[in-house]
């Protein structure tokens, strides 16, 4: 009997707990919303105004857009989960001339961080046309996330170059922002 109670208690445990996950994923894109708004302002706090002798340097790394327009949600959240640890791949690495607010550049770390573990507990992974346009998907960013990173090594990670990265993932997570408003 009491081995039999045992397990009453672990399946209502684990029942639990992928009733909280699920309504977690049912609310992920209103969380996100919120998460991008407040990495927009992290990305403000961090620097102060684009310095204008750095326009000179600007350049168009052109984001790939399609990859926010398929109809599946799945494919949506694969992109913007995909997106976010690219970002949050470029803001951990030599940022020593990047002269920002340590304090908000953490805040935002932690804030993406967090946004694609939530993100990769809620993707389904077992749809084979939801793999096919992941990849092509995969394939686009990192084409894009890899032009900014070669310009961020060819500056040698310079003020400019950083700033000029801030602004591009400013755009980038704008973009995030208008697709999570329509779901």
């Amino acid at each position: 009997i009491m081995n039999a109670f045992g397990l009453v208690q672990i399946g209502l445990i684990l029942l639990c707990n992928i009733t909280i996950s699920s309504l977690q994923c049912n609310y992920l894109p209103l969380q996100q919303r919120k998460v991008i708004e407040n990495s927009l302002q992290l990305l403000d706090k961090m620097g102060k105004k684009f310095p204008q002798q750095c326009l000179r340097e600007k350049m168009s790394f052109r984001f790939p857009e399609q990859v926010l327009k398929p109809r599946q949600k799945e494919t949506i959240k694969v992109a913007i989960e995909e997106i976010f640890q690219h970002i949050f791949s470029i803001f951990s690495m030599n940022l020593t001339l990047a002269a920002w607010n340590g304090t908000a550049l953490e805040q935002f770390q932690n804030g993406l961080y967090q946004q694609i573990e939530q993100l990769e507990a809620c993707v389904i992974k077992k749809q084979t046309q939801y793999f096919q346009s992941k990849e092509v998907n995969r394939l686009k960013l990192k084409k894009y996330f890899q032009k900014i990173d070669c310009f961020l090594k060819d500056k040698h990670h310079s003020l400019c170059s950083w700033e000029i990265s801030r602004a591009e993932m400013r755009r980038c997570l704008q973009l995030i922002g208008k697709v999570m408003r329509k779901f």
